[in-house]
């Protein structure tokens, strides 16, 4: 019978993409490269993968990555030694950090060949430090019997710790070690590998080699507590699962429902003035209790209500995350957060007559007014606007920019039906192009994506992608950094080149060099129609929405003194 693999660094990059598969990994990012090149052919070569090829290791994590997002499911990438595996580091932090089940598959040089001054050699043995949730190097190929289960058992349990075994989603790092050739002898010509003997079958069935499962669990010890507040809130943030279930919930304690742009929560009966209700702490929306789901931390006004220790905090994150930055929160759950929310609302009475929830609507519906009629008195494009009238089309998802994007649609969106995506684990302005593209590949349908034009440039390696998802990116092109215009450094000489940074860039011929679709938006009202015929004529397109700094900064001043002065009354 002749052996299943021609060489073992064959075998191995076989059995172990075949693993991964097996256990749902089924979509693989690959920069090219010559040590990769058996990890390569397997993926393709695999009846149940799918490989898109990117040049930039950097913009393959992050396109992995916003695969994995949509999907919950790890998505892997594949790179070469040396630099090229170094290049996937700041996808590796924000995984980390936001909780995406991801897998690195690295290839490497043979262990005889570090710190001999190889080339192309460096030591890769936990790269990544603790930023990855579990490390394995394969070691040498080697033929026999217990090869196989050894490769098939640590792949299986690379997706059970990417999935979150030991506690929360997130990178892991599987470095494998190649040895020459790392293609069939019939493809080089060479043969200095005898072919590899031992069996390599996985479990019948296509089943996973191993298959692990944390149990479901709820904790809602603190309900009592719960029970016992009358002026509490409910507020959801990012990693809270998008669920429906906090509104059934915000509606049986007849509380308000506060939802950041990036929880998936935003919707009906959801406060979305929250950030302009909560400027200078008004004493009459101050709540007994406050009962968290998820990340939060867009508005600097919820922040500061969050970080008051005086009023009691129950935060429910997923297990193995950490939520209490403000160091103010009273108690910790660790659990499913809409399994929490489900099982309160299977367990408490629904509540009637309460004119704290009326506080709170009265109030979101007199901000509304503001807002709108401010963003809409002139059909100018600007930042606010553009986030506003984006978040409500009616699209599959909105993947959104770390600085200004997403914290104008925070602010000035209204409910939003689309899922909202970001890379706010670490908050980088980085690979969000990529992100993008991986979320489009991953979820195919209306994907938009909200970037200022710093990231834009920062990842623009992004759009050099062999396989082109449809997506529309809505560029805010305020020749550069408008976060800053916001801070003290405003304030201070060199501003403009220290901070500032502009960068004059003609993002129409960017799109022409990258062979993307263009419109620039020459009045506000248009928005609707550019990013539509964008989608319907597919491919990637982008519309540049041309800002002004200083002119942004004014009109949030413009919508934050109005709304106060409209609020006084009701508020008192």
């Amino acid at each position: 019978m002749k052996p299943p693999h021609p060489n073992p660094s064959v075998a191995l990059a076989e059995v172990v993409v075949d693993e991964l598969v097996r256990g749902g990994v089924t979509r693989f990012a690959l920069a090219p490269g010559s040590r990769s090149a058996a990890l390569a052919r397997a993926a393709e070569g695999h009846p149940g993968a799918e490989v898109v090829v990117l040049i930039d290791e950097r913009s393959a994590a992050y396109f992995a990555m916003g695969a994995a997002r949509v999907s919950g499911v790890p998505a892997a990438v594949i790179t070469t030694s040396g630099t090229a595996a170094a290049n996937l580091f700041p996808g590796v932090v924000e995984a980390d950090a936001s909780g995406v089940p991801f897998i690195l598959l690295t290839a490497d040089r043979p262990p005889e060949m570090r710190n001999t001054g190889a080339n192309q050699t460096i030591d890769q043995l936990k790269l990544f430090g603790d930023k990855v949730r579990w490390f394995w190097e394969a070691g040498p190929a080697e033929d026999h019997p217990e090869t196989n289960s050894y490769w098939r058992s640590s792949a299986a349990r690379g997706v059970a710790e990417a999935q979150g075994w030991g506690g929360r989603p997130g990178p892991v790092h599987l470095n494998l070690n190649f040895k020459e050739p790392t293609v069939p002898a019939s493809d080089d010509g060479r043969s200095r590998a005898q072919p590899f003997a031992a069996g390599t079958a996985g479990r019948p069935g296509g089943k996973p080699w191993l298959q692990a499962r944390r149990p479901a669990g709820t904790d809602v010890s603190f309900l009592s507590e719960v029970e016992k507040a009358r002026r509490g809130v409910v507020v959801v943030g990012e990693g809270a699962g998008g669920s429906e279930v906090y509104a059934a919930l915000a509606e049986r304690l007849g509380w308000p429902l506060i939802a950041e742009g990036l929880s998936g929560a935003r919707r009906p009966p959801a406060i979305s003035t929250f950030h302009h209700l909560l400027e200078g702490s008004p004493p009459a929306l101050r709540p007994d209790l406050v009962l968290c789901f998820g990340k939060t931390g867009l508005s600097r006004n919820l922040s500061n209500l969050l970080s008051n220790p005086s009023i009691p905090q129950i935060v429910c994150g997923a297990p193995g995350g950490w939520a209490d930055p403000e160091r103010s929160v009273s108690s910790m759950v660790a659990a499913s957060p809409p399994d929490v929310a489900q099982a309160m609302v299977d367990r408490l009475e629904r509540r009637r007559g309460e004119t704290w929830l009326e506080r709170w609507q009265e109030a979101d519906r007199a901000c509304r007014l503001v807002i709108d009629r401010l963003l809409d008195s002139r059909d100018t494009p600007s930042e606010p606007r553009t986030a506003r009238d984006l978040a409500g089309l009616t699209v599959d998802a909105l993947v959104v920019g770390s600085s200004m994007p997403i914290r104008e649609v925070d602010t000035f969106a209204s409910l939003t039906p689309a899922t909202v995506i970001g890379n706010r684990g670490a908050s980088g302005i980085d690979g969000l192009v990529s992100t993008a593209l991986g979320v489009a590949w991953e979820s195919p349908g209306r994907v938009a994506c909200l970037i200022g034009d710093l990231a834009l440039l920062h990842d623009a390696n992004g759009f050099l992608v062999d396989e082109r998802p449809s997506c529309v990116f809505v560029v805010a092109n305020n020749d550069g950094g408008g976060i800053f215009s916001f801070l003290p450094q405003s304030r201070f000489p060199h501003f403009e080149k220290l901070f500032g940074t502009p960068h004059g860039r003609d993002f129409e011929k960017l799109a022409a060099f990258h062979e993307l679709g263009y419109r620039k938006l020459e009045r506000a009202s248009n928005l609707a129609s550019a990013v539509d015929n964008g989608m319907e004529e597919g491919g990637i397109w982008l519309v540049e929405v041309r800002t002004d700094r200083e002119e942004t900064r004014r009109l949030h001043q413009r919508v934050t003194d109005e709304a106060a002065r409209r609020l006084a009354p009701i508020l008192g």
